[in-house]
């Protein structure tokens, strides 16, 4: 059982989060047709055709700095891997020149971000601050992962701090809610946005840059008080870590860019991630489910295609409170897996603490993925999709099957997280993100 926000802060404030203001680097013209088209993604969410398709908009895109080379084969996973040495160099050589050109200005003094995401239902907003995030020791609870990384990714990241020495993209931090920061977040946000800028995807980002002492010294003090946990950026944060260790002499290495934003309302929502097993077909699959699982093949209604008929059903199977088990779909077909037998169950590894152990995506890669399908959790072996539509695209690309699973709640990842414990790699997609490119972070801060 999670325990509640108080009882999670930190008895000493010098164990919370430190968050310090920093003289940011931001595109020169802040008008939205500008950051409409300078801006990204993060960079694990770029396909190659996303990627093509950003450099191509404008010459200052943010991909070209944070995907500076990208050889993924047509239907390959979001990027991942190292960034070479050498392309690292050549982003870093592109930044100075889009800084001596005045394409990117520094600022003259200081500031904090207030930033909103307001989503296009018109529902609650999600807010939050950018600022420079003091790294905490291990052994510090300011700071928890819930994730595993890749150490190739981690040095692909760290490859291209270290050349840019630049913080080009935002981590996110879901942080424990407080009142007094709830009040000076509203406060900063009456006046007029300094940045405001729509995504095709309907999400309205609005950001402040706050230099009022009067207003930062509550803040930064009321952080401190809050402990967070790593919502997006688990490589990236390692990244800042390593390279803090490789340059300890570095200015403003012992920090990180990041968004932290309240548990809770006024915070990130939960959604799921899917994997997509390559070169395995959908019959094969479910047989080999049936060792260890109810398989029940699914109806899927006429609709103008295969492929939008089977994102419906499984958009309405993850919408639906009582839904349970897994979908298969090859992009045609819909499987459902049910009722795991005890020798999945097994395949759970016991001495994981109790939070951890009874996550879905934790039985789907012990239980199916590595013992029954025999796929071990590598990034060429099994692949992430971030939404229903890329899975069962790359699943036909790959003649493969998508594995389609239901998000956890906040209130798991941050049980996983305070419990010391690691979630299989990409097991969370915390919604909406930060868009790259709006507010870059110099390690000189």
């Amino acid at each position: 059982m999670p325990s509640s926000p108080a009882d999670r802060r930190p008895s000493d404030p010098a164990a919370g989060l430190e968050v310090r203001p920093f003289r940011a680097l931001t595109y020169r013209h802040h008008d939205h047709a500008s950051l409409a088209r300078v801006s990204s993604p993060a960079y694990d969410l770029v396909t190659p055709t996303d990627r093509d398709r950003l450099a191509a908009s404008d010459p200052h895109n943010i991909v070209r700095l944070i995907l500076p080379r990208d050889e993924r084969p047509a239907g390959a996973a979001p990027a991942q891997e190292g960034v070479a040495a050498s392309w690292a160099a050549r982003a870093a050589e592109e930044l100075r020149r889009w800084e001596r050109e005045e394409v990117l200005v520094r600022d003259a003094v200081p500031a904090l971000w207030a930033y909103e995401l307001q989503p296009p239902d018109g529902g609650a907003a999600t807010v939050g601050w950018l600022g420079a995030v003091s790294i905490p020791a291990l052994s510090s609870p300011a700071v928890l992962p819930h994730e595993d990384t890749f150490p190739v990714a981690v040095e692909g990241r760290r490859a291209l701090l270290a050349a840019t020495r630049t913080d080009l993209e935002p981590i996110v931090l879901a942080h424990d809610a407080d009142p007094e920061v709830t009040d000076l977040t509203g406060r900063a946000r009456r006046e007029t946005p300094t940045m405001e800028v729509l995504y095709d995807d309907g999400v309205r980002h609005r950001l402040w840059r706050v230099t009022d002492p009067a207003l930062l010294a509550p803040l930064t003090a009321a952080l401190r008080r809050t402990a967070a946990v790593i919502a997006d950026g688990h490589h990236r944060f390692a990244a800042a870590r390593a390279h803090q260790r490789t340059d300890p002499g570095c200015p403003g290495c012992d920090a990180v860019l990041a968004l932290v934003t309240p548990m809770g309302p006024g915070g990130l929502r939960v959604a799921a991630i899917h994997r997509v097993v390559p070169d395995l077909g959908l019959d094969a699959a479910a047989g080999t489910a049936a060792a260890g699982f109810t398989v029940t093949d699914l109806p899927v209604p006429a609709g103008t295609s295969e492929g939008a008929s089977v994102a419906a059903s499984v958009h309405a199977w993850s919408a639906d409170p009582e839904g349970a088990g897994y979908l298969l779909s090859d992009g045609r077909r819909l499987v459902h897996l049910g009722d795991p037998a005890p020798s999945v169950r097994d395949r759970v590894p016991t001495e994981a603490p109790e939070s951890w152990r009874g996550l879905d995506v934790v039985l789907a890669h012990h239980g199916l993925l590595d013992g029954l399908w025999g796929r071990s959790d590598e990034p060429e072996s099994v692949l992430i999709a971030h939404t229903v539509e890329e899975a069962l695209r790359t699943a036909v690309e790959r003649a493969g099957v998508a594995l389609f699973l239901r998000p956890p709640s906040p209130a798991d990842v941050a049980a996983v997280a305070r419990a010391g414990a690691r979630m299989p790699r990409k097991s969370t997609l915390f919604v909406p993100k930060p868009r790259t490119g709006l507010v870059l972070r110099p390690l000189d801060d």
